[in-house]
């Protein structure tokens, strides 16, 4: 079974190449961290898409995992962080951004559920004590080789990347992950960013602001930010790996702070996630 890619026509023709990005800020009270009981969609505005071309519209899809350690299991582990705020203003300002048709509410799956399989792009976070099933490994391994992308963010540190690698060697014993240099399209294909941005946990980028500090103290090898691709056979990347940066919460929290949201969510986060979403659907 391969993966639909009938957005890459679209996203090719409609993408809106923009020089700089401009984005107004929304206050907490438009865009804050309410629950899901409180309000369905936490206060982030609501669009409706074009119903003629169904198989054109994007969805955030995020992955629900297992992590050890953690006794809530799926149903509140790591695999929830930064959710639904994240999702739901990523969704927001891509269709904002670019004239893609995106789904408004995006969906979270588990990697055995066959409707995976019905969207090309999905979304992994906090993978540094992820544990799979061999079931989830098998139907992963599947989703990338036949044309899936995966895209992994907001983990610190060498011993979340040593856990994480070995819990990816199995699905692809056989591949390395590699990193991806300034000079690769992602970091230029829609928004020409002059260095691989870091961002820091909203909390984390308020203590370090005045020593500069971007990434999260206490974690040995957290300094340095990378951004990696593992490839198929074809040489395709089906796989970006943010490690040591926290795009997510640069999404999420981006109306708790008028600093943060200059700083970090609308020159970093969101030009980055646009980034990676265009190299995705257009490779």
């Amino acid at each position: 079974m391969k993966i639909p890619r009938a957005l890459t026509s679209t996203v090719i023709i409609s993408a809106v190449l923009l020089g700089s990005l401009v984005l107004a800020q929304r206050n907490r009270g438009d865009f804050g961290r309410g629950s899901l009981e409180d309000s369905y969609r936490n206060g982030v505005p609501d669009w409706q898409v074009k119903d003629h071309m169904p198989d054109d519209v994007f969805t955030f899809v995020r992955i629900k995992f297992d992590s050890e350690g953690w006794g809530w299991g799926r149903r509140g582990g790591k695999w929830r962080t930064d959710y639904p705020d994240s999702d739901l203003n990523f969704s927001y300002r891509l269709q904002e951004l670019t004239s893609m048709e995106v789904n408004p509410d995006g969906k979270v799956l588990e990697l055995t559920e066959p409707e995976l399989f019905d969207y090309p792009f999905i979304y992994m976070i906090e993978p540094g004590s992820i544990w799979l099933s061999d079931d989830e490994i098998k139907a992963l391994r599947k989703y990338l080789l036949n044309g899936g992308f995966l895209m992994v963010d907001d983990f610190w540190g060498d011993r979340e990347w040593d856990h994480f690698e070995k819990a990816f060697k199995y699905v692809f014993p056989d591949r390395e992950f590699e990193e991806l240099e300034l000079e690769h399209p992602i970091f230029h294909c829609v928004f020409d960013l002059q260095e691989k941005p870091q961002v820091p946990a909203l909390q984390q980028a308020l203590q370090g602001r005045d020593a500069g500090v971007t990434w999260e103290w206490g974690k040995k090898g957290s300094e340095k930010v990378s951004y990696k691709q593992m490839k198929d056979d074809k040489g395709r990347m089906m796989c970006v790996v943010c490690f040591n940066t926290d795009l997510g919460d640069g999404w999420e929290r981006e109306g708790e702070s008028r600093w943060y949201f200059k700083e970090f969510s609308e020159k970093k986060a969101y030009p980055m996630g646009v980034n990676i979403v265009f190299y995705a659907l257009t490779h």
